[in-house]
């Protein structure tokens, strides 16, 4: 009898633990091989529903071995056969580097298995919402937006970025875009068409990044800020451009990344000096136009090393002080809190199409992230670009449509509460009188501006 309630106890035990091994979350998962370049493994990770970090193992499948029960015949999967173990050394949004020891040759295509790190205490000066992420899979479906949407007519090109403003004496505002062959054009609207007015093409050797507009010289029209990247010199400039008689005329080259930040009356431009540490921007300075030349106010704040595109900053959390909110590395949005720790977002946001090479880096600039409403009751608008499956191409990434995520900080939480599908990928968005400006670039490789009400 004591042998059989041993028995029964050891039994209950064994299942207990099999019942806690399915509850703990599976903390490994296969990727594919995409290319090798001596020691370096690049890894195609673009699909990969967890964060990959810096560290973490893995091995590459180098065969598999059916496995059949020799007495029923009952196909019980496969045995994988796996390399030496590697470990990961660089992390950009879509794929991860690694390195594994010895000669060995591998094949794109081949799946690789992706195991995290030892799991280390979070800081105590980093708060998440990781309770709200555990559930993520019981809960209920984001709602669907819902939201009013003006559609403009296609446009023949790839558009980078694009603003609303009053930009020349045509009345009304216009809209200016910038496309990814370096052309600026200015826009006015009759209903649903958009009509040409004006256009200007960058210099040979200027790879364009992103736009912005607002009337920094009290001309009683916005001046377009215009940052491109210098392929030849390796830095990164801001042209002015100023609309006359509908033509651009070039007033300023500026040696900042120069972006606008808020919306409506609350919108500024703001300035940093790039690649002041490796690839990361310094401090964000706001820019004033003072006896007829630009320049950095002496206020300052840090951005946590990353690049006005993916930053914004707005009294969220209640109507004292601004926050920061900006696109982590990890690819969660990120908002640091008044206390100084930190709260991060449910869903990923770092896919982001518009990205330099400096000095063999690759520099990502993700989509503007825009806030507005209530001071202490904000919305978050953010773009979670999609993937399109397969192999990395030579641009690092082809995407296939896109979600507009609006966000609201409640309870200590950054959660999404409404959701937006789109047919195309943003490389940007930019925030209007109504609502966030969203050019959306189609497969076609036309693009359809839309404007998504508030």
């Amino acid at each position: 009898m004591l042998y059989i309630y041993y028995m029964k106890i050891k039994t209950i035990l064994c299942l207990t633990a099999f019942l806690m091994l399915l509850s703990v979350p599976c903390l490994f998962a296969q990727v594919t091989v995409v290319k090798q370049d001596g020691a370096k493994i690049y890894l195609d990770t673009s699909d990969f529903n967890r964060t990959v970090s810096v560290g973490d193992t893995f091995k590459v499948i180098v065969s598999q071995e059916k496995l059949t029960n020799p007495k029923t015949g009952k196909d019980l999967g496969l045995i994988n056969h796996y390399s030496s173990e590697g470990k990961i050394v660089e992390v950009q949004p879509l794929y991860a580097i690694g390195q594994i020891p010895g000669r060995a040759t591998f094949t794109p295509g081949q799946e690789a298995v992706i195991e995290s790190a030892a799991v280390v205490a979070t800081p105590a000066a980093t708060v998440t919402n990781t309770a709200a992420q555990a559930a993520a899979s019981d809960a209920p479906a984001t709602p669907v937006s819902n939201r009013k949407i003006k559609t403009y007519n296609a446009l023949e090109r790839e558009i980078i970025s694009a603003v609303q403003a009053d930009i020349s004496a045509h009345p009304g505002e216009e809209i200016a875009a910038l496309d990814t062959k370096g052309n600026v054009l200015l826009y006015t609207a009759d209903g649903n068409t958009l009509q040409e007015l004006a256009s200007h093409k960058l210099t040979a050797g200027l790879k364009p990044i992103t736009l912005s507009a607002k009337d920094e010289m009290d001309s009683g029209y916005a001046q377009l800020f215009v940052v491109a990247y210098k392929e030849n010199e390796q830095k990164i400039t801001t042209l002015v451009l100023d609309v006359q008689d509908n033509e651009f005329k070039q007033i300023a080259a500026l040696p900042y990344f120069v972006k606008e930040l808020g919306c409506d009356d609350d919108k500024d431009l703001y300035a940093q000096k790039p690649f002041i540490s490796g690839v990361n921007p310094g401090d964000a300075h706001e820019l004033d136009y003072e006896k007829g030349r630009f320049e950095l106010d002496k206020d300052a704040f840090s951005t946590r090393n990353n690049w006005l595109t993916g930053i914004n900053r707005y009294e969220i959390q209640n109507k004292e002080t601004d926050n920061l909110v900006y696109t982590s590395s990890n690819g969660r949005l990120r908002m640091q809190l008044q206390n100084g720790k930190y709260v991060d977002s449910p869903a990923l946001f770092a896919t982001a199409p518009n990205r330099v090479k400096y000095k063999q880096k690759i520099v990502s600039f993700y989509p503007a992230v825009q806030v507005y409403g209530p001071e202490g009751r904000a919305t978050l608008a953010a773009v979670q670009n999609k993937t399109t499956l397969g192999l990395l191409s030579q641009q690092f990434g082809q995407y296939k449509g896109s979600k507009l995520h609006f966000l609201s900080y409640e309870n200590g939480s950054l959660n999404i509460t409404e959701t937006l599908e789109l047919n195309g990928f943003l490389y940007d968005t930019s925030c209007t009188a109504r609502g966030i400006l969203a050019p959306q670039v189609l497969s076609s490789g036309q693009t359809v501006l839309t404007e998504i009400y508030r």
